[in-house]
């Protein structure tokens, strides 16, 4: 694993600073340019797979990003899916072209990867104006559109199952709340749906546990906060929708001294770079972001190549990483 040195010298700043970037220190004031470089030293120090020297450009992509580089730093997640789709297409010569869904451009590209939630009216006029056209990280097909996504049952399969061999009962659910930016539909968290659903059956369903709250440090914090202020009583064990939002519940539990793991464990998800460097280290369930992101590109090059009479939904597993905080 990549050091806070290591980090500190491929971002050019000192060591002091990583430490508190990647431990969201809110007193910390930085640039978002410095951040982005240490979150990005610190994702590309994570990932080491060896890269193929780069061939002559022979077809473009479109990537769609719905987070500019503000909300990539509040949650990193999409920022390592874009870190892979990069690398992949580097790798393999094909021109990028990265775009807001607000300003897409007529440059005409051979195929399109749209990162991110869209609104029903927005993927309409994506599957009008994108030929090749693959969602990531949203599932589109019953709109009649290619996706690739995360399996979350069997992500929530493997926090609750570690939870309950561990003799815990009461367990709680910070899950996130997100919207589409046109139109501000709501846009579901489907591990909540599938973490109650499981708990139900297992008779261990406590929904005064559950608290949501937007996917971020700082929303995380406040949900956590918030619940402190209202309830005596805490869940034994805590499944958070994304590390930030476990990042941000761990800081509000640790204010109060509420001990971590022995009071209270936590499950993140996502596995970001930072999850490694927060105190405790954080137990997360792993989603291989950055290859996440050079599947999406050799799934588009795939349906560009080789056309389907249906579209098509390509699934990916996660797996649990047991650290400090569980």
């Amino acid at each position: 694993m990549a050091t806070i040195k290591d980090i500190a010298q491929q971002a050019g700043v000192s060591p002091a600073t990583v430490s508190r970037v990647l431990n969201y220190d809110s007193e910390l004031s930085v640039s978002s340019e410095t951040k982005e470089k240490i979150f990005k030293a610190a994702e590309a120090l994570n990932y080491t797979k060896h890269k193929k020297k780069s061939q002559p450009e022979t077809s473009s992509i479109r990537l769609i990003q719905w987070f500019d580089t503000e909300e990539e730093l509040a949650d990193l997640y999409y920022l390592a899916i874009r870190i892979g789709i990069e690398n992949k297409t580097e790798e393999l010569g094909i021109r990028l072209l990265k775009e807001p869904y607000e300003g897409l451009s007529d440059t005409a590209v051979d195929g399109t990867i749209a990162l991110g939630k869209f609104d029903d009216h927005q993927i309409r006029q994506l599957k009008k104006s994108q030929s090749n056209l693959l969602m990531v990280d949203f599932d589109a097909l019953a709109q009649g559109v290619n996706s690739l996504v995360v399996d979350f049952q069997q992500a929530v399969d493997l926090v609750i199952d570690d939870f309950i061999a561990k003799g815990h009962q009461r367990i709680g659910l910070l899950s996130g709340v997100e919207f589409t930016k046109d139109h501000h539909q709501e846009i579901e968290d489907p591990r909540r749906r599938i973490f109650e659903e499981r708990l139900r059956r297992l008779k261990l369903h406590h929904p005064q546990y559950h608290l949501n709250a937007p996917f971020t440090v700082e929303g995380g914090y406040e949900a956590m906060k918030e619940y402190l202020q209202q309830n005596k009583e805490l869940p034994s064990a805590l499944f958070a929708s994304s590390d930030a939002l476990a990042i941000g519940a761990m800081r509000a539990l640790q204010e109060k001294n509420i001990k971590i793991p022995e009071e209270i464990a936590i499950i993140g998800f996502n596995d970001v770079s930072v999850a490694k460097y927060v105190f405790p280290t954080l137990s997360t369930i792993k989603v291989h972001t950055e290859w996440l992101g050079e599947l999406a590109v050799t799934t588009l090059l795939d349906i560009i190549t080789n056309a389907a009479p249906v579209p098509r939904k390509v699934t990916i597993a996660t797996e649990l990483i047991t650290r400090q905080s569980s």
